[in-house]
């Protein structure tokens, strides 16, 4: 009898535990998370109208914008674009650099990124952003980085609900915190896609990758279950993309992968690319007795700087002794933190590995000076990021008179570099092989042939420069000013 009656009490229990834990769920999702949203979007909205100020207020969203990359660049020439076209508003950038002052700030935009902001320009410094770091997330990394910039969007619209609020580093889920509750207009400027079908694809065929540990890809269970994880976050970061009043994306390769994720209007707008000053760079007509390859991109994982020692590595292979001896990989980037120090330290040790040290170099956090400078005296430009969203450093190797191989995807196959004879800008490789065949073969081109391919190229640039993305830009832009 007393086993009957335990079961029975056992059942009651779990009823009672069940029935609780709906009734709970009802009101959390059904009363209690709709009235704080009210709350909040009044809360919000009348904080706006108590403010009211005679000057729109524009918002930019971009917490590392003291990295120094073409991220950066796109960035900062906007904004020069914006004060320019309208000069009546107040600009305000939300940025996690606390350790910055904004002269500081302003000075290394100068410097490095050559451009010039003359009007006033405001900071919001943003104290949340390391819940937005990848390294802080071993699992579930882009789920957690997504939650993660809501929560840093919040601190933001904390400090400064403005009129205009522009997004402009791919964290598409802050968009809805400041349409819905912040009542802002709201536009983004789309570098890359958070995740895209090429990536589901990569899972569910179990490519190891920097993006898909070995132990998922051996796994056909965990190889499911990521599957489906990523289907989830693709369907959401499809409603956050809706969010978006105006779209703006910087090549065809992220047109592409958005157009399937978010079906909604979108401007191409390409990136700006520093162009005048570098075709004024001078070339000699004749092949240089020592040929620098020219890399340039931050020093992030996905840049794949290994490839380009393996490339040198079997370079060396083909050519002979001599003609080797002459070869030098220059490699130049910034460094935003520690993990990318740490990832030069590994690259130097990649390239002693392969006994590549006389013929490698690093020049890192250059100044725009000293850039230039590398431009003069390269010959060769190499980049090997797989599927980079655009490409503004392969732009700036061609406009600088600089032979480019790039690697055949992204914003280098589709928008940049030309193959087919006759209208070649450049060259497109894949492998470590190819790379070393394809400077090989640059190596081996009379004068007239790499000065019409330079020339060519160095035409082409036009499309990309500075005057043509400020036009674009403001065209795009302009539906959140009226």
């Amino acid at each position: 009898m007393l086993p009957i009656l335990k079961t029975i009490r056992f059942l009651l229990f779990t009823i009672k535990l069940t029935l609780g834990s709906l009734i709970f769920t009802i009101l959390a999702f059904g009363v209690i998370l709709p009235l704080y949203y009210l709350y909040l979007r009044r809360k919000y909205r009348l904080d706006k109208l108590k403010n009211l100020s005679s000057r729109l207020r524009v918002g930019i969203f971009h917490p590392y914008c003291n990295a120094g990359g073409g991220g950066e660049k796109v960035l900062w020439v906007a904004l020069q674009a914006l004060q320019n076209k309208y000069p009546k508003a107040e600009y305000y950038v939300y940025t996690g650099d606390v350790d910055a002052t904004p002269s500081e700030i302003l000075d290394k935009v100068r410097n490095r990124l050559n451009v010039k902001l003359d009007k006033d320009v405001k900071f919001i410094y943003l104290h949340r952003r390391k819940w937005v770091e990848a390294d802080r997330y071993p699992y579930f990394t882009l789920l957690a980085q997504a939650l993660g910039s809501v929560y840093l969007g919040f601190e933001a619209l904390k400090q400064l609900n403005p009129d205009v609020f522009i997004e402009t580093t791919g964290f598409t889920f802050v968009l809805p915190v400041f349409k819905y509750i912040g009542g802002c207009k709201t536009g983004s400027y789309i570098h890359y896609p958070i995740i895209t079908n090429d990536m589901l694809k990569r899972v569910s065929s179990r490519q190891n990758m920097y993006n898909n540990r070995s132990v998922i890809a051996r796994s056909p269970i965990l190889t499911m279950g990521k599957l489906i994880y990523y289907h989830i976050f693709a369907w959401a970061y499809s409603l956050t993309g809706q969010c978006s009043d105006v779209t703006l994306v910087n090549s065809t390769f992220t047109m592409e992968h958005l157009n399937v994720l978010w079906n909604k209007p979108l401007h191409l707008v390409y990136p700006p690319c520093e162009i005048s000053h570098l075709k004024s760079i001078e070339k000699a007509k004749a092949k240089p007795k020592d040929v620098r390859i020219m890399s340039l991109a931050q020093f992030r994982p996905e840049k794949d700087h290994p490839l380009q020692l393996q490339s040198l590595y079997e370079l060396r292979e083909i050519l002979p002794e001599e003609a080797f001896s002459q070869v030098k990989l220059v490699l130049c980037g910034s460094c935003r933190n520690a993990d990318d120090a740490r990832r030069v330290k590994d690259l130097k040790d990649f390239g002693k590995h392969l006994s590549l040290e006389d013929h490698v170099e690093f020049k890192v956090n250059l100044s725009y000076e000293e850039l230039l400078d590398e431009f003069g005296k390269a010959y060769i430009g190499i980049h090997t990021m797989l599927d980079e969203h655009f490409g503004i450093s392969v732009v700036e190797q061609m406009a600088a008179g600089l032979i480019t191989v790039a690697h055949r995807s992204g914003g280098p196959l589709l928008d940049i570099i030309e193959t087919s004879e006759g209208s070649r800008l450049g060259f497109l490789a894949q492998t470590p092989d190819e790379f070393a065949h394809i400077i090989k073969f640059i190596m081996q081109l009379d004068d007239a042939e790499v000065c019409e391919i330079r020339d060519k190229a160095r035409a082409s640039t036009e499309r990309f420069g500075v005057e043509k993305f400020n036009e674009e830009f403001i065209r795009g832009v302009e539906p959140l000013f009226k």
